[in-house]
């Protein structure tokens, strides 16, 4: 890709109009060149049959669309791939199709590495590298071969989407605009740990689904798990919540990966329902798979349906979500890019 062009992916319509402007061309072509960017999905501006051949040259002299191939991918024997992307500072991250019967879900990231530095995450132990522009995560979607086939993205990938709210707010906009992809919302979750300030922003802004990282319902042992929770306390985070409206067409879920011997007993459990009562909200119970170096252990499948069936005989909705792609590090926690970690997992 040729560095000194500017990549039109990840252009809002008003953005691509000032462009057409820019160049010479009328308003309207900006409204065509986002057409054929996020509803044909075309390679290259020559694509762009209905824009006149000379304003297709002339726009090609300083732009190009930007999609970059995965540079690599791993296939799981449950079917899950892994896909490593480029990105526009030269680094990579991975992102995740997880094919289900009639459901395809994309697990994009947001960052490369991350800031937030959860004892649990593999994306952590990289340290923060950078924040991914909002081409840079709509590439992921956007450049995947199973394209055509998703029904769901989730933003769960690597890094903290609220710590580049700006860059996640366009591209759900473009994913989500009649003008970009024309998604509902619906089928898009952001998930986060609670940054209040940032969270409060994308509830007003944004009508995806929420997904918070709960993982404890204990200030002490969350903060040990959850470095973020000591300025970001989840009881504030809830608090925050209460606010909004979760009734209706956007829904709320906590993550939960449970560890053995750690947060997996019944006064969990009584924690969790005391902190969330009255919230219209699920719970997701997830696995814990086990990194390099860490003494955390995954809990029993008997502990697992225990906090399952009681929190949901006492109101709160609770699944607990398959493991899908553990034997290619794709599995929850498990994405890192950092050569160090790809050398602990040679290791390991």
């Amino acid at each position: 890709m040729d560095c000194k062009k500017q990549t039109l992916i990840g252009m809002t319509l008003a953005e691509l109009k000032q462009v057409a402007v820019q160049m010479g061309m009328p308003p309207f072509t900006g409204g065509q060149i986002a057409s054929w960017l996020y509803r044909n999905a075309v390679a290259t501006v020559d694509e762009m049959s209905n824009i006149s051949k000379a304003n297709r040259e002339k726009l090609s002299e300083s732009y190009e669309v930007g999609l970059m191939p995965p540079t690599d991918c791993q296939r799981s024997v449950d079917g899950t791939v892994k896909y490593l992307f480029p990105t526009s500072n030269g680094k990579t991250v991975e992102t995740v199709y997880i094919p289900d019967g009639e459901r395809a879900t994309l697990c994009v990231s947001s960052q490369v590495g991350c800031k937030m530095g959860c004892l649990f995450c593999q994306t952590g132990r990289q340290g923060f590298e950078g924040n991914l522009t909002a081409g840079d995560i709509l590439n992921q979607i956007y450049a995947l071969p199973e394209r055509d086939t998703l029904t769901n993205i989730v933003f769960m990938g690597q890094g903290e989407p609220m710590d580049n709210l700006d860059n996640v707010l366009r591209a759900t906009e473009i994913l989500t605009a009649p003008y970009g992809w024309a998604w509902s919302p619906k089928r898009i979750t952001v998930s986060s740990v609670g940054i209040k300030s940032k969270l409060r922003r994308f509830l007003d802004e944004s009508e995806c689904h929420v997904a918070i990282s709960l993982h404890s319902p204990l200030h002490e042992q969350r903060a040990m798990l959850m470095p973020a929770e000591r300025a970001m306390p989840i009881a504030d985070v809830v608090s925050l919540l209460r606010e909004y409206d979760f009734t209706h067409q956007r829904r709320l879920s906590f993550e939960y990966i449970v560890f053995g011997g750690l947060n997996d007993t019944i006064t969990h459990a009584k924690e969790i329902l005391r902190l969330l009562r009255g919230l219209e909200c699920r719970i997701n119970l997830i696995r814990f798979h086990h990194i390099p170096g860490s003494d955390l252990r995954e809990a029993s499948e008997e502990r697992m349906e225990q906090l399952r069936d009681y929190l949901t005989q006492h109101g709160i909705f609770t699944t607990i979500r398959a493991s899908r792609g553990q034997d290619i590090f794709a599995a929850c926690g498990l994405l890192s890019t950092a050569k160090k970690i790809a050398t602990e997992r040679g290791q390991a």
